[in-house]
């Protein structure tokens, strides 16, 4: 299939498909004498297993090295868990900044209202 046919088929832009050929997400993808891509079901699934392990909270360079050591066989759940624990430990700390900075801000809010304000 061609490049837009399989973009719209795996849920992004074009240009999501050239950057991750260009970035390693994609096998190489085969080309027709003219130049353009012929990509497979296989690379339509690739790419929605890339974006589901993005929306978990994977960086493209996470991405990229577990689909690598998919490639190379032998992964299993219990091998490449780690990867995830990295992301949710990632997350929590996140989440802790995020309540340190909410409380930052409320405390502010509250002076404000005081007319102690920081802003002025």
């Amino acid at each position: 299939m061609k490049i837009g046919e399989a973009a719209r088929r795996a849920g992004v832009s074009i240009d999501t498909v050239r950057f991750y050929e260009r970035r390693g997400v994609l096998p190489p993808v085969a080309r027709r004498p003219s130049g353009y891509r012929v990509l497979t079901d296989a690379h339509v699934e690739r790419i929605t297993l890339a974006r589901k392990l993005q929306a978990l909270g994977f960086s493209l360079d996470e991405v990229v090295d577990a689909l690598r050591a998919h490639d190379r066989g032998g992964a299993t759940c219990e091998s490449e868990r780690w990867r995830l624990e990295t992301v949710v430990d990632r997350i929590d700390a996140k989440i802790a900044e995020l309540r340190r900075t909410r409380h930052d801000a409320l405390t502010a809010l509250e002076e404000c209202r005081a007319g102690e304000c920081r802003l002025v």
